[in-house]
């Protein structure tokens, strides 16, 4: 059965097995090449493998405890963040941390140490899981934490899900009044403005911020900032889908160099219309992509892929700058450019992404040839910063490339399963 990726690489595991319950599996059930999956919203391969069992935790979704005076939820790996935020923020707690979209198990938050909108004032996702337990091939299950298999546990964080099998989790949430934020955005004219506005953000204690911006048009390097602050607002309803949907999968991909500039322009303009303040839900706050179902499908049979990279704040400004002018070259822009910061924080894991600088996350219909040629020029942009890919974004980086932006990864070798095995890991690591 041909499992595929959210961007549309596709692989051909052995067979699948999908426990109900977590006491289904046990050592027997490692032995022999596997890969722990979770909803498969990861744009590349590191969440698939050819050749190998998968085992699926879609069906292991239970809130296994719930502290409501502490905020501390332990539950199984399957759960999706979305449940998480739906329950409890009726409660008045929140998820500290999530990524661009809802979709993802908490299992996968944990193993690719996802980010999100507030890194400077919150971190990854792993900065905020008190334990978890794993079970290894060789039968041991290990409770994991900063004080208990210390070094297996910053392994497993960012670990891309080759330490084991994560059977329960332990998360602390954040509390909040409602399931509101205090919004605001700013249209900017160029990215030495874009710079100026992380720095005045974060000097001003802004929780979360992300920014789009043109990477296409004649006028490129203009985009719209956000920033926003959880409001004091009480919940007053649940909030209705949008009910939108991409029905079908195109025969070619809707996104090229015509549709790039229109929406490029269409888009600032809207945004411009938006500028100021304003009072907006969380899942429009967090999860704007989320509103509209398999949009994945406008890039057409071939899919996509996205380019995500991380340079050193002291070259960030040159190399973005640079990036952007070989992207306009190549006519390939960027239907979803987004852009923003990382704080000075230690990594929570080994292999986690995120580190002090600026991260640029951009999506391409995959053309082939076209396409490897331009992330050739931008590895090498990204590798003369000093900085690196995102693993969970990725489909093709190098081995010298992750290999050089992932040094933890000789230590982190000690922590790894020796049964754990993706298509990612046999192409940059194994």
């Amino acid at each position: 059965m041909t499992t595929k990726s959210f961007g549309g690489i596709r692989a051909e595991p052995k067979f699948t097995q999908s426990p109900f319950w977590v006491s289904e599996i046990s050592s027997s059930d490692l032995q022999g090449s596997y890969l722990v999956t979770g909803n498969n919203r990861s744009y590349g391969d590191v969440a698939l493998v050819s050749g190998a069992k998968v085992i699926s935790t879609l069906s292991l979704n239970r809130m296994i405890d719930w502290n409501p005076q502490t905020g501390v939820l332990v539950c199984e790996p399957g759960v999706l963040l979305s449940d998480i935020q739906t329950t409890f923020v009726r409660q008045g707690w929140m998820l500290p941390v999530t990524p661009g979209t809802s979709l993802v198990t908490v299992g996968g938050a944990v193993a690719n140490d996802v980010h999100g909108k507030d890194h400077h004032f919150s971190g990854t996702f792993g900065e905020h899981v008190l334990s978890l337990e794993l079970l290894r091939s060789n039968g041991e299950t290990l409770t994991c934490s900063k004080t208990s298999n210390a070094e297996l546990f910053r392994a497993t964080i960012g670990g891309l899900g080759l330490t084991g099998f994560i059977t329960k989790i332990a998360i602390q949430l954040r509390s909040v009044k409602g399931p509101y934020f205090d919004a605001e955005v700013i249209p900017y004219g160029s990215l030495a403005e874009f710079f100026e506005l992380s720095e005045e953000t974060e000097t001003q204690n802004w929780q979360a911020s992300v920014s789009w911006f043109d990477c296409s048009t004649s006028k490129a390097g203009r985009g719209s900032f956000t920033r926003g602050n959880p409001s004091d607002t009480p919940f007053k309803s649940e909030k209705a889908g949008s009910g939108l949907s991409i029905p079908i999968t195109p025969p070619f991909s809707l996104v090229n160099r015509l549709s790039l500039n229109v929406f490029n322009t269409a888009y600032y303009q809207l945004q411009k219309m938006a500028a100021g303040k304003s009072e907006v839900h969380y899942r429009d706050f967090y999860y704007p992509l989320d509103g509209i179902a398999n949009w994945n499908r406008i890039y057409g049979p071939k899919g996509f892929y996205q380019y995500q990279s991380v340079v050193p704040m002291t070259h960030a400004e040159e190399a973005t700058s640079e990036m952007l002018n070989v992207i306009r070259r190549s006519g390939q822009g960027s239907f979803l450019a987004v852009l923003k910061t990382f704080a000075d924080r230690a990594p929570a894991g080994l292999l986690s992404f995120a580190r002090h600088g600026v991260t640029l996350a951009l999506d391409f219909p995959n053309r082939g040839a076209s396409t490897e040629k331009l992330f050739q020029s931008l590895d090498q942009i990204v590798a003369e910063a000093g900085g690196t890919l995102n693993p969970s974004k990725d489909a093709r980086m190098s081995r010298e490339m992750f290999q050089k932006g992932f040094p933890g990864i000789a230590e982190f070798s000690k922590y790894r399963d020796p049964n754990c095995v993706s298509d990612f890991s046999k192409r940059v690591i194994d």
